[in-house]
């Protein structure tokens, strides 16, 4: 994942897309600043599914950055922000639409054997280890929510 975030800089270089190469740049520059923090606590460097959690944190933060903005009618900045994420989306793996989304949530469920809502839990951890970062997992809990009532 870091040689692959890293071809991508550089051809940004080469071909002078600000945009993507800022954007690039700020992904080397949070996963530079997690493995030094996993350094101080005497862990590993950062692994390809923890680069995936931290472009998931980056691509939240930047739609709720994009829609403070639009409610600001700031949308020149806005619009700076969905650039953003589509670079960051590049990088992350393809998202499950929501008839998916769906489906995978009544699979776990079942796999689970969740029967009640205290079950939650369970149903969402197991969806977070079979499928991280590809679906919007605020989304999946209210789905999960409603198919355990």
């Amino acid at each position: 994942m870091r040689e692959k975030i890293a071809q991508a800089l550089k051809s940004a270089l080469r071909s002078q897309d600000k945009r993507r190469t800022s954007t690039l740049r700020l992904i080397q520059a949070a996963i530079t600043d997690r493995d030094i923090a996993n350094r101080g606590q005497g862990k590993d460097p950062v692994s390809d599914d923890e680069i995936t959690q931290i472009l998931a944190k980056m691509v939240k933060q930047r739609e709720e950055s994009a829609r403070a903005f639009e409610e600001g009618n700031r949308l020149e900045l806005a619009e700076q922000e969905r650039q953003e994420i589509e670079i960051i989306r590049d990088f992350l793996p393809k998202q499950l639409g929501e008839d998916d989304t769906r489906q995978a949530c009544a699979q776990v469920i079942t796999e689970v054997g969740a029967d009640g809502l205290r079950d939650m839990g369970k149903c969402m951890a197991a969806l977070k280890e079979k499928f991280p970062g590809q679906m919007d997992f605020s989304k999946a809990s209210g789905m999960v929510k409603t198919m355990l009532k």
